[in-house]
């Protein structure tokens, strides 16, 4: 490419070092009509990371449902929104912060959790709750301790300091995640519809306004490096992470909301990935206007700070918005009021350019269409995964006590209680927490009413890696069956979309056959995708991650009384299971965490079935007819049953085929419940199932201190609890 022009000192080689190939430097020279400058190649190159333009995946995220009686917003704005009636709206997202979180556990999930509050407050919403979906390596693994401590304080010690409650999440732990792991944060925030705010940047001549912290050098690249594989020298990349103050984001939440509750505010938009660019050719790109910086005019906390760095930095706690002219005063007052920055910087035009200027010169001039629509999209080569046999179930041995098998699963690393984990969060702020972390779903009061808003996230990734489109779905449908379980009306969902390197085809494979199984499945739910990110390049020196489409859903109780949890309550109650058991044992925890087995194929996902057998369990929540409910997931049957009874401090008699009773009682078939119910209520409503079609088989009776399996094999409920709570505090407390 040598013919290519380059000016200020730019090569190949700085070409390179900005993440950019070749021919996306040619593109870029066309668009512009000229080489770009020093300052123009890393606006480019932050604009077009992966990061930032999802270049890699936008062709398939076209393939997603988005919309919905229920969607006031769907993808492409900061975050999502769905109507929650009475005039009421919950806006949410989830994004991933997974490099900087390997890099410096605590500021890059602290940052992480900064950030998306900041995507859901920006659109007029107090955020009522958090969320998190984790991924960490093995056990075993040298770092694994100390990036776990890491990032679950940082979490903490960010959405705790916001008075925002983290009411729950999930934490899963394999060697595909040793050289990075996934930590990706969501926000529900809560709105009024008449007084939601959006991003664009619409009229000329109109003040744009920089408020919130100053900045400075940290976080530069850091969306760039977000778009990059590891390697054993990434933790030379510590200064692209970013460096947060939860003390001046609630103060940023507070002021912004104020001046919300007046007229002055055209556009708004959080400073987020790529920083003061990054918002500012949003803003201009749906307004169809330009801008014009004067950079002497950004607040910085360090000396003489260039063009460069101002525009890249990802400094946190940083807004820009457009205002009507004459309310820079009004503006001002309120931000001087919570003692925070507030500086014009800038002004709407109709130039359709980005155009810096600097001590008395223009140093950046950029068409906005080539920094957002000019990015460009590619077709990766891809192959499909490979379909796994379906094992059967004398492939795993039976195990010769049962007791002690559900004893050693409820106690693996997987299925282990993670009190550890939430008790440092503080989950009941605001005192509107109304189902605490460990249920199928979280569930937060509409603070005022008796209605709720049930709040999820689930994946399971092993099954994804065995069969990404069957993967796919069930991702989904499990959050779907989560918020189902407590009561709740599934109303839309978020992504958060890891996965490794998509030039190679087989990683680039599993990323189309997860979206299509979400697809299908959100299209058969009803369930459609509001908001989301893709974070691809989850990889070290050429190991990737487990495919891992994190989905985050929210959910509807209208009458917070019809609320329901897992617990087991009465003994004399009987279990049934809702759904059909055939004892899928392939990619299975029984198979890896007894028999060492990650093979086989993961159970399959009939959505019709789903929607069907979730429907009826719904029905009969708000129909109080049952008095505890829990979705059928990891672990199957057994496992299920273990949590009710931890739940209650309660027992059970398990009555199973004796002929196939491990593949009965581990299988993880889809689609499935188990309710406790009176006896007396069982008869109508295994009567009710049948003529709905739906499977309902009793499975046992509530009572005793223990569970048993056909009256043998018996285990206390107590030292199943022990088990189940001594594993995190246990690995936490060793010696590094």
């Amino acid at each position: 490419m040598s013919e290519l022009p380059y000016s200020d000192g730019i090569t190949p080689e700085t070409v390179t070092e900005h993440g950019l190939t070749p021919d996306e430097y040619a593109l870029i020279v066309e668009k512009m009509g000229r080489a770009p400058n020093t300052t123009e190649l890393g606006i480019f190159s932050v604009m077009w990371s992966e990061h930032c333009s999802y270049k890699s995946s936008r062709k398939h995220l076209a393939g997603l449902p988005t919309t919905g009686p229920q969607v006031i917003c769907g993808p492409g704005e900061n975050a999502g929104i769905v109507d929650l009636g009475d005039g009421q709206a919950a806006v949410f997202k989830m994004e991933s912060h997974n490099h900087p979180s390997y890099i410096e556990p605590y500021q890059g999930a602290a940052t992480g959790v900064g950030g998306i509050m900041r995507d859901v407050f920006t659109m007029g919403a107090r955020p009522i709750a958090n969320m998190n979906a984790l991924r960490f390596g093995d056990p075993s693994h040298d770092k694994t301790r100390h990036l776990l401590s890491g990032v679950v304080a940082g979490i903490g010690g960010y959405g705790n300091c916001m008075g925002v409650p983290t009411v729950g999440g999930e934490v899963n732990f394999h060697k595909r995640y040793n050289g990075n792991i996934l930590v990706n944060a969501m926000t529900v925030g809560l709105v009024e519809t008449d007084k939601i705010f959006y991003s664009a940047a619409k009229g000329v001549g109109n003040p744009v306004v920089y408020v919130g912290s100053k900045t400075g050098r940290d976080g530069i690249h850091g969306a760039t490096m977000a778009s990059a594989e590891f390697d054993d020298d990434s933790d030379e990349k510590r200064p692209t992470v970013q460096v947060g103050d939860p003390f001046a984001e609630k103060l940023l939440l507070e002021a912004c909301l104020e001046l919300m509750s007046s007229d002055a505010i055209i556009a708004i938009q959080d400073m987020g990935a790529a920083g003061l660019t990054s918002s500012s050719v949003e803003m201009a790109d749906k307004g169809g206007v330009g801008i014009h910086f004067n950079l002497d005019k950004v607040p910085c906390r360090e000396e003489a700070m260039l063009p460069y760095e101002m525009m890249l930095s990802e400094s946190q706690e940083r807004m820009l918005m457009v205002l009507k002219p004459g309310k820079e005063d009004d503006a001002h007052k309120v931000f001087q009021k919570w003692g925070l920055d507030f500086a014009v910087i800038g002004i709407t035009t109709d130039t359709h350019h980005l155009v810096l200027e600097f001590k008395g010169e223009i140093v950046a001039d950029m068409p906005v269409d080539a920094l957002t629509d000019a990015a460009p999209i590619y077709d990766r080569p891809w192959e499909p995964t490979p379909k796994r046999d379906t094992l059967p179930a004398d492939t795993f041995a039976e195990p010769a006590d049962y007791g002690a098998t559900l004893k050693q699963l409820v106690g693996c690393p997987d299925l282990a209680s993670r009190r550890w984990i939430w008790q440092q969060y503080d989950h009941t702020v605001m005192g509107d927490t109304v189902q605490t972390p460990g249920g199928d779903a979280a569930i937060v009061r509409i603070h005022g009413t008796n209605k709720g808003v049930a709040i999820s996230t689930d994946v399971t990734p092993r099954y994804c890696f065995a069969d990404p489109h069957e993967g796919g779905k069930q991702a989904v449908a499990e959050t779907w069956r989560n918020l189902t379980a407590v009561g709740a009306t599934p109303l839309g969902m978020t992504d958060c979309l890891n996965f490794g390197n998509p030039e190679k085809p087989d990683i680039m494979g599993q990323f189309v056959g997860c979206l299509r199984g979400m697809g299908e499945a959100g299209d058969a739910l009803d369930f459609p995708i509001v908001s989301g990110n893709v974070s691809l390049y989850n990889e070290t020196n050429g190991e990737a991650i487990y495919p891992t489409p994190a989905i985050g859903g929210v959910g509807l109780l209208k009458d917070l009384d019809k609320r329901m949890d897992m617990a087991l309550k009465d003994s004399g109650e009987l279990l049934i299971v809702i759904g059909d058991t055939k004892g899928h044992l392939g990619s299975s925890i029984f198979a890896r965490e007894i028999h060492g087995n990650e093979d086989g194929a993961p159970p399959p996902v009939d959505l019709g079935t789903e929607r069907r057998n979730g429907d009826f369990v719904r029905s009969l929540i708000e129909g109080k007819r049952v008095s505890a409910v829990h979705d059928v997931a990891d672990g199957g049957l057994l496992v299920t049953v273990a949590e009710m009874a931890m739940a209650g401090g309660i027992g059970a008699n398990i009555d199973a085929p004796r002929d196939t009773t491990h593949a009965y009682l581990f299988g993880e078939d889809q689609s499935r419940y188990v309710i406790s119910v009176t006896a007396q209520g069982a008869e109508t409503i295994i009567r009710d199932a049948e003529n709905a079609g739906v499977p309902a088989t009793i499975l046992g009776q509530v009572g005793s201190d223990a569970i048993s399996i056909n009256g043998q094999h018996t285990v206390t409920v107590n030292s199943l609890r022990g088990s189940h709570e001594r594993w995190m505090p246990a690995f936490m407390a060793a010696a590094s």
